[in-house]
């Protein structure tokens, strides 16, 4: 089985350079495959179920044509999770808003848990879905890493409604990262229709200056890295606006993916890297599932 991927930003094989084949359901071996000119993926799932059973085609048709939920994406490394704390609160808050009830913590590591099997090393999404009976689908694909080179971001005018909840809803900053790599880009940033900074289209983006780590002061998601890496390093928000970032000496994309530099917004550039701030989240360790 195979899906359409959108990941938190351009992103890269954890391993080969030839695209690697993974076990599915079944004993069967999947391969990731390409479309068009290789920016987007369709990568190999090795499970999909949804309440902890088969993903039947009459539930997987509830998802699709409702379009209502919310969901966190997370990278499982040995069986362990980077901020699983944050993720099980993120997915609990945006149950309470949109369903008026609380997802119970246990239950959707119980469920992650199953996905997994005997899977060490993954990439899991944690979707809710449906209007009046909610179902949680849970999607294991093979593990992701942040791309190995800095991305060039191109700045548009769109925030996502909403923008506190990780939901369903992503086709605007989807599509404007679309355009973005369709004009040379790598990715897109989220902005007000005043020039001010709000986030990457998938992913928070921080600034660097002498005193640490700035976050813009906006109306965004609060990734799960965003918060470890207020624990873990010097921080402030402030407002960032588009025609002032040149005066900061680095920039980054920060995600559960992990922490990949920025090079360029528009015509402004960076020099600086962020290996300070890379190394911070690496260090982060992992909570067992």
């Amino acid at each position: 089985m195979s899906v359409s991927v959108a990941p938190s930003y351009p992103t890269t094989s954890t391993s080969r350079s030839t695209p690697p084949t993974f076990p599915a359901a079944g004993g069967r071996r999947q391969r990731r495959a390409t479309l068009g000119s290789g920016r987007a993926t369709v990568c190999a799932v090795l499970n999909v179920e949804i309440d902890g059973g088969p993903a039947t085609p009459e539930l997987l048709a509830r998802g699709l044509l409702a379009n209502y939920g919310h969901f966190t994406a997370m990278q499982v490394r040995d069986r362990r999770v980077k901020g699983l704390d944050l993720h099980l609160r993120r997915l609990d808050a945006a149950h309470r808003e949109l369903y008026g009830a609380g997802l119970p913590g246990g239950r959707v590591r119980e469920l992650v848990r199953r996905a997994l099997g005997g899977v060490r090393d993954a990439a899991v999404r944690v979707t809710v879905f449906g209007l009046d009976e909610p179902s949680v689908l849970v999607a294991v694909r093979p593990p992701t890493a942040p791309p190995g080179t800095p991305r060039r971001l191109r700045s548009v005018d769109y925030t996502r409604p909403l923008p506190h909840v990780k939901h369903v809803g992503g086709f605007g900053q989807l599509h404007h990262a679309r355009l973005a790599r369709d004009a040379g880009f790598d990715d897109a940033l989220l902005t007000t229709r005043d020039g001010v900074v709000v986030e990457g289209a998938t992913a928070n983006i921080g600034f660097l200056d002498d005193d640490g780590v700035v976050w813009p002061e906006a109306d965004w998601l609060h990734g799960t890295a965003m918060r470890l890496l207020e624990r873990a390093l010097p921080s402030r928000r402030e407002v960032v606006r588009l025609a002032d970032v040149g005066r900061y000496r680095g920039a980054f994309l920060a995600s559960s993916i992990g922490v990949v530099a920025v090079s360029g917004i528009d015509g402004a550039r960076f020099a600086a890297d962020c290996a300070e701030v890379r190394r911070a989240y690496d260090a982060v360790p992992g909570d067992p599932l």
